[in-house]
């Protein structure tokens, strides 16, 4: 097994990898999407690092806007021998709101590989996504389907957090149905305060660092809405998806964050 799945199989079982080589990154932005403003930026939020399973978000839109992926249950692809299957939900066939969901590794890697590395270099470079180097791991050739996990590609939650602005302020390079339908798939249960909420999660790894976890994504009650970037990166050993542990945290969180805006 190469290193990638054991990575991964750690972010999984909370197995044993090197501390980081420095204090362990921790940020929380949230923005005013119309105006643009800083409202809360609290720790390294100018820290790049991988985006993992939150460049779903950009795959979507590549996905939608090319017309490789159509609505929420098209195109369903099947499970196939030799895909990444490091979790058991991803052992079967997956629609776009499941590959969401589920953060589906080879449903990504099936779209970027549709797209071709011109196209899916050129989508980067349009949304001026992070670092925009999609070269994948040094003399592999595997950017299409590696460059974004744990990889060549790096973005910090400031970048994120103007991704996000462009994203729901529809001033990306896309169609209004690819904004529309990455929407949709990313919608998570309204919060307790009546914000509709909107939600990628990642789960990554540098480089001789333990996993961090990300939760990017928009809140909007009809009248406001504020992109957020959250990203932790463990300071010792855990148990499950730093990811996921993210997303329950700032969840539990938010509605107190925006209530005081």
């Amino acid at each position: 097994m190469h290193l990638k799945p054991l990575i991964m199989l750690a972010l999984v079982a909370g197995a044993a990898l090197p501390a980081a080589a420095q204090g362990a990154i921790r940020c929380t932005l949230l923005v005013d999407a119309d105006s643009g403003k800083t409202l809360v930026r609290d720790g390294q939020c100018e820290q790049r690092v991988t985006p993992a399973s939150t460049f779903k978000v950009a795959i979507s839109l590549m996905g939608y806007d090319s017309g490789i992926l159509v609505d929420e249950k098209t195109p369903l692809l099947p499970f196939r021998e030799g895909y990444v299957d490091w979790l058991p939900e991803w052992r079967t066939a997956t629609d776009p709101a499941a590959w969401m969901k589920q953060s589906v590794v080879w449903y990504s890697q099936q779209v970027t590989t549709r797209l071709g590395a011109g196209r899916f270099q050129s989508y980067i470079d349009r949304f001026d996504y992070g670092n925009r180097d999609a070269s994948g791991n040094p003399g592999k050739h595997d950017g299409l389907t590696e460059a974004w996990l744990s990889s060549s590609l790096k973005i910090s939650p400031d970048e994120q957090a103007v991704f996000l602005r462009k994203l729901v302020n529809r001033t990306l390079p896309v169609s209004r149905k690819a904004v529309e339908m990455t929407a949709s798939i990313m919608r998570y249960p309204m919060l307790r305060n009546g914000w509709e909420l909107y939600a990628k999660t990642g789960s990554g790894s540098e480089p001789g660092a333990l996993p961090h976890g990300w939760l990017v994504g928009w809140a909007t009650n009809g009248t406001r809405t504020v992109v957020f970037a959250r990203l932790v990166q463990d300071d010792k050993r855990e148990n499950g998806r730093a990811g996921l542990r993210v997303r329950d945290a700032f969840i539990r969180e938010l509605p107190k964050l925006l209530e005081k805006m």
